[in-house]
C-alpha cells in the first residue's frame, strides 16, 4: 500500500502529464478526441511506470514518435526505469531497444526526413531517454549505498552496546568482590566488637545505649552492603548464601527497610545519638515504585548524614508530603549552634549521586540554605515508573548518553550523529569531502547543460516542423502547373498554417478577382538580406488559375 503522500504526488504528476499531452496534441493539429486519448494514455502510463518500468519505457518511446504529447512523459518514464530496472546488462538492453525503437518509428512516420533532421532527432532522443535513465540509476545506487552504510553502522552500534554491557558486568563483578572481601570483613569486626562491648558491666547505661546504636548501624551497613554487592554482581538482591556475616545474631528477616517505611528507623537512630529529629507526614499515603521508594529513603539518609557532619547538635525536620502526582521528601536542619572542632571527611559525591538516582526514576532533587541559616535537602519523586510520561518530571535518559561523559563543547556524539563508521570508511569520507563538493558542483553544471541542450533541441525540432508547414523547394513550385485541380495541388503542398508564414508581405502582386490564394515561403535565399522569396498559388472554381514567384520586403 502506498502512503497518502505518494498517492497524492503520483496523482498530481499523472494529471500534469495528461494535461501536457492534451495541450501538445491540440497544437499538433490533432482533433480534440485524439488529444484527449493521448492525454489519458500518458496518464495511465505514468501510473504504471513503477510496476512495469521496462514495458512502460518501450511503450512510451514507441508512442512519442507519432505523438509529440508523449515527450514530457518520456523524460519521467526514463528516470523511473533507470531507478527500477535491475542488472546493468538488462538496463542497457532495455534502454538501447527503447532508443532504437523510438528513432526507427520517428523515421517511419516521416519518410521524407532529411539526414540533418534525422541526426537532430537522434540527439534529442539520446538526451530524452539515456540522460534521465543514467541519472535515475545513479540516484538509486547512491541511495542503496547510503542505506547499506546505515545498516552497517546500526550493526556496529549493537555490537558496541554488547561489548559495553559485557565490560560493565565484569567491572561490576570485580568491584562487588572487592567490597565483599574488604568492607564486609571490617563491618563484621565492628559488629562483633560492639556487641561484646554492649554487655560489658563496666559501662554506664548511656554508654551502653551509644554502643547499641553503633552495633545497629554496623549491622544495617552490612545488610546494605550485601544488597549493593548483589546488584553489582548480577543485578539482583543478594541472598544469605553470599556468606556475609549477619553480626550479633541479626537475621535477614529483621533487616531494616530501605524505603519510605524505614525512614522512621533512621529518625529513631539519630534520636538515640542525641539529635532532635521530628518527622512530619501530610497527605494521603500512596505506594511508590520500588526504585522511587528506595530513592526517598536515600534522600532522607543523605540529609541526616549531612546534618550530622556539618551541623552537629542542630534540630532536624523530616517531611513526607504526598502530593497528587508525587511524593515530596524534605530534610531540613536548623543553624549550627557552634562550629565543629575538626573537619569531617566528605566524598563530595552524595548530592551528585542523589540527583542521578532521582533523574533515573523521573524525579528531581534540590539542595540549598534556608532563610534562618540552616540547610534543606528536598526530592520530588513520582509515584509511577518513568515510562509514564504524565508523571515524569525528567525525560528518561538514553543509555549511551548516560554512559558517555560529556565531551568538549561542539563535539558530536558518534552514536547520535551516525558517525560511528569503521576507521577505513571514516578516513575515506573525510578525504573525499572536498572531492564530493567538486563532484556535486560539476553535477549541477552538467544538469544545467543537459537542460539547455534539451531546450535547444526541442526548439530546433519545433522550428523544423513549422518550416515544413510553411516552406517549399523551387522544384516543388515548378512541378505544379496551371489548370490542375485545387485538391491535387494542395495534396502536393504543405498547408501553410505556421507562425513563420505571416502573409504575402509588401510588394506582392494583386490577387485575381474571386480567387483564394496559398502563400508559401521558399527554401532559397533572396537577392538581398531584406528580400524574402515567396511562392503564391491562387485557386478559383476548384482549379489553379495562377502561380507566381516574387520577393517581398
Amino acid at each position: 500500500m502506498w502512503p497518502t503522500r505518494r498517492v497524492v504526488g503520483e496523482s498530481l504528476l499523472s494529471l500534469a502529464l495528461t494535461l501536457l499531452a492534451v495541450g501538445a496534441g491540440l497544437t499538433d493539429d490533432k482533433s480534440a478526441v485524439q488529444a484527449v486519448g493521448i492525454g489519458l494514455a500518458a496518464g495511465l502510463l505514468s501510473l504504471l511506470r513503477r510496476g512495469l518500468p521496462a514495458s512502460v519505457l518501450l511503450a512510451t518511446g514507441a508512442g512519442s514518435a507519432p505523438f509529440i504529447g508523449f515527450a514530457p512523459l518520456l523524460l519521467v518514464v526514463a528516470w523511473s526505469a533507470g531507478r527500477r530496472i535491475d542488472g546493468l546488462g538488462r538496463a542497457c538492453g532495455v534502454f538501447g531497444l527503447a532508443y532504437g525503437l523510438t528513432l526507427g518509428l520517428s523515421v517511419l512516420s516521416e519518410p521524407r526526413t532529411s539526414l540533418s533532421l534525422l541526426a537532430l532527432a537522434g540527439m534529442f532522443l539520446l538526451v530524452a531517454i539515456l540522460v534521465p535513465g543514467l541519472a535515475g540509476r545513479y540516484w538509486s545506487q547512491r541511495r542503496t549505498l547510503t542505506d547499506t552504510l546505515h545498516e552497517y553502522n546500526a550493526q556496529l552500534l549493537r555490537e558496541r552496546a554488547m561489548l559495553v554491557g559485557q565490560a560493565r558486568m565484569l567491572e561490576r563483578q570485580r568491584i562487588a568482590q572487592d567490597m565483599h572481601d574488604s568492607l564486609g570483613h571490617q563491618l563484621a569486626l565492628i559488629a562483633v566488637h560492639t556487641g561484646a562491648l554492649e554487655v560489658d558491666r563496666a559501662l554506664t547505661g548511656q554508654q551502653r545505649e551509644a554502643v547499641g546504636v553503633l552495633r545497629e548501624a554496623s549491622v544495617a551497613a552490612m545488610h546494605e552492603l550485601r544488597d549493593v554487592v548483589g546488584v553489582l554482581r548480577d543485578g539482583t538482591a543478594a541472598t544469605p548464601a553470599e556468606g556475609d556475616s549477619q553480626g550479633a545474631g541479626e537475621e535477614s528477616p529483621g533487616a531494616p527497610s530501605r524505603g519510605v517505611a524505614g525512614i522512621g528507623n533512621l529518625a529513631e537512630t539519630s534520636r538515640r545519638a542525641g539529635t532532635d529529629v521530628e518527622v512530619r507526614r501530610s497527605g494521603e499515603v500512596r505506594p511508590l515504585a520500588p526504585t522511587a521508594d528506595h530513592a526517598a529513603y536515600r534522600v532522607v539518609q543523605e540529609g541526616l548524614t549531612n546534618a550530622h557532619k556539618h551541623a552537629p547538635g542542630a534540630s532536624i525536620t523530616i517531611g513526607l508530603r504526598y502530593e497528587p502526582d508525587s511524593l515530596v521528601v524534605e530534610v531540613a536542619n536548623g543553624p549550627v549552634a557552634e562550629p565543629g572542632r575538626g573537619a569531617v571527611a566528605s566524598g563530595g559525591q552524595g548530592l551528585t549521586g542523589l540527583e542521578e538516582r532521582a533523574r533515573l526514576v523521573g524525579g528531581m532533587v534540590h539542595a540549598g540554605p534556608t532563610a534562618d541559616g540552616g540547610f534543606r535537602l528536598a526530592g520530588v519523586l513520582p509515584y509511577t515508573s518513568p515510562g509514564d510520561a504524565r508523571t515524569t518530571f525528567v525525560a528518561p535518559p538514553d543509555d549511551f548518553r548516560a554512559q558517555k561523559p560529556a565531551g568538549p563543547a561542539g563535539e558530536s556524539d558518534p552514536v547520535i550523529d551516525w558517525n560511528g563508521l569503521p576507521k577505513e570508511l571514516a578516513k575515506a569520507v573525510n578525504r573525499n569531502k572536498r572531492g564530493n563538493g567538486i563532484a556535486i558542483g560539476c553535477g549541477v553544471v552538467a544538469l544545467v547543460a543537459v537542460v539547455l541542450v534539451i531546450v535547444v533541441v526541442v526548439a530546433g525540432v519545433f522550428l523544423v516542423r513549422e518550416a515544413d508547414k510553411a516552406m517549399i523547394d523551387p522544384a516543388q513550385y515548378d512541378a505544379v502547373t496551371i489548370g490542375q485541380s485545387e485538391k491535387s495541388v494542395r495534396e502536393q503542398l504543405p498547408q501553410g498554417d505556421s507562425f513563420l508564414n505571416t502573409g504575402p508581405g509588401d510588394g506582392a502582386p494583386p490577387v485575381p478577382a474571386g480567387a483564394k490564394c496559398l502563400t508559401l515561403l521558399s527554401t532559397d535565399f533572396g537577392s538581398s538580406w531584406d528580400a524574402e522569396p515567396v511562392f503564391r498559388f491562387c485557386f478559383k472554381d476548384g482549379k489553379l488559375i495562377e502561380k507566381k514567384s516574387f520577393e517581398t520586403a
